[in-house]
């Protein structure tokens, strides 16, 4: 099994394969790309949950974020995946592993969906394909996920993958759509050791 200091020159990270979906790395130099980014972030759902950093509010934006995005992973320190259809290559989500730590052999993983390819499980089958892809290929030891407080829909994909509810993390996160205010944050994780959640 390969460690994650041993993947660093392996960039770019491997497209993923699974039931139904496909992982493939972000393209910052693509149009489509852009948009979709642009369209996901920028979604009602996505902000009530999530307050980025730097926020993304127009495709010159999107495409900054993607390209920061790129520079992470040809660093070893991320791996942004656009979650899309395996049939079609239709664009459904996100997920990212990301605060890839070679010494402890650990990271973060998050995620989000496309409106319209909400309640397809496409959640559950991202996370599920890159914990595994993590745990293998990757060689980490310890795989987190966190969300704020009240998002019920994360914390079900989050069990249903093995990641186990460790506690909450008070103040961890910013409230929505504000840099001045925080709010608690539940923490979810899973080692190497964990069994295999079986994902239907």
């Amino acid at each position: 099994m390969a460690h994650v200091d041993d993947r660093y020159a392996a960039h770019p990270f491997p497209e993923l394969n699974g039931p139904g979906i496909r992982l493939r790395p972000w393209s910052p130099e693509s149009d489509a790309d852009v948009a979709t980014w642009l369209r996901g972030t920028t979604d009602p759902e996505f902000r009530r949950w999530n307050t980025p950093l730097k926020p993304v509010t127009d495709a010159d934006s999107a495409r900054e974020s993607l390209r920061f995005k790129a520079m992470r992973a040809a660093e070893g320190r991320a791996a942004s995946y656009c979650v899309t259809d395996a049939d079609t290559g239709t664009p459904l989500g996100h997920i990212g592993v990301d605060g890839i730590n070679p010494d402890m052999r650990s990271a973060r993983v998050g995620y989000w969906v496309l409106p319209e390819a909400r309640g397809r499980r496409v959640a559950t089958r991202a996370l599920a394909l890159t914990a595994h892809w993590a745990f293998t290929d990757l060689g980490l030891h310890r795989l987190e996920l966190g969300h704020a407080v009240g998002h019920e829909a994360s914390c079900r994909i989050a069990e249903r993958c093995g990641l186990r509810y460790e506690g909450t993390l008070r103040g961890a996160i910013f409230e929505a759509g504000r840099h001045d205010a925080f709010r608690d944050r539940h923490l979810h994780a899973r080692l190497a050791t964990d069994p295999e959640p079986a994902v239907g």
